[in-house]
């Protein structure tokens, strides 16, 4: 199912969403998105193509603790791809009953249930039986749906016919047999944190394997140093490998910094590779990247024999926490 699901991934594009409830809807020029794993990328993306949207994204219980007259004056999306995450949940009920502006997001499950029941605007997903991470095109569409942000929706319409899924496949095979038996360390710059951050859950989630991320030029101030190994501890240095995200609009400060940290890492032991950020337009370059990502992350789980699609250990947690 993760191949197939990874085959089609341009096709989510196409998906024209449609608010329910619309009547009831109360867009603000600031948003609060509420949700967990791969329910809130969508938005973390948004936060690097529109860096003027007053976005903040909230992934825990309740509401972000501000003061009930400045959640009036945001307008609370809540995203939940199952509809039954107990986080997300809390915050649609929280919402819900201070009479804050509210929408919901998700493929059914108990907070569908909730919007039809209470008539709060609601996107419903299709359900292509995927994991939220898989879902992220179709998410990215309804969230910017239920923002009203028409333009961004027609050029993401366009990534249906930019995007060709299988060429990515040989750049991610070949990654990933770099990084087979070494642990992740993804970089990207503070704007493009969303990225690193993004393939290093792919990692964990599809292949069962531990990744890391981290910003430029934060990181060069403190974790870089954390590899400035003495003698007695080199052979650390050869359970990682660095992958630098490198978007060509960075600043310039930025992807010299990038070139001086490979340089560095390389000279201590630490395998480092620059992966290029590239596309006809931003949106393109990130969904690209992403791509990439996931069939790196395919390929190892392939790798290490792990099952791509399921996440057996998010499952047992549940079971814990009843």
């Amino acid at each position: 199912m993760h191949k197939e699901g990874l085959d089609l991934f341009n096709e989510q594009f196409a998906f024209r969403p449609k608010i329910m409830n619309r009547a009831k809807l109360r867009r603000k020029p600031r948003v609060i998105v509420c949700g967990m794993g791969g329910s809130h990328w969508a938005a973390d993306l948004i936060k690097i193509i529109r860096p003027d949207v007053d976005l903040l994204i909230w992934n825990s219980y309740g509401l972000p603790k501000l003061p009930a007259r400045e959640l009036r004056n945001r307008f609370i999306i809540v995203s939940s791809y199952s509809g039954n995450t107990e986080e997300p949940l809390s915050s649609f009920d929280e919402a819900k009953r201070n009479g804050f502006p509210l929408a919901a997001v998700a493929v059914g499950g108990a907070l569908l249930a909730r919007a039809k029941k209470y008539r709060v605007p609601y996107v419903e997903l299709p359900n292509y039986s995927i994991q939220p991470r898989m879902a992220l095109g179709i998410s990215f569409m309804a969230l910017l749906t239920l923002m009203g942000d028409a333009k961004m929706l027609r050029e993401a319409h366009k990534l249906r016919k930019l995007l060709r899924p299988r060429s990515y496949r040989a750049g991610g095979f070949a990654l990933a047999k770099k990084l087979a038996g070494r642990v992740p360390l993804i970089y990207g710059s503070q704007e493009f944190y969303a990225l690193p951050y993004i393939w290093k859950i792919k990692i964990n989630e599809t292949c069962k394997y531990p990744a890391y991320a981290n910003m430029l030029p934060e990181l060069k101030h403190n974790e870089m140093t954390g590899f400035d190994m003495g003698k007695s501890a080199k052979k650390l240095a050869r359970v990682f490998h660095a992958l630098i995200l490198a978007y060509g609009k960075d600043d310039p400060r930025i992807i010299r910094r990038g070139k001086v940290l490979q340089k560095l890492y390389r000279a201590r032991g630490i395998k480092t590779d620059i992966v290029p950020v590239k596309g006809r337009t931003l949106l393109h370059a990130i969904f690209a990247s992403l791509l990439l990502a996931e069939w790196t992350a395919y390929a190892l789980a392939i790798k290490y024999g792990a099952e791509p699609e399921q996440v057996p250990m998010v499952e047992e947690f549940k079971k814990h926490i009843g």
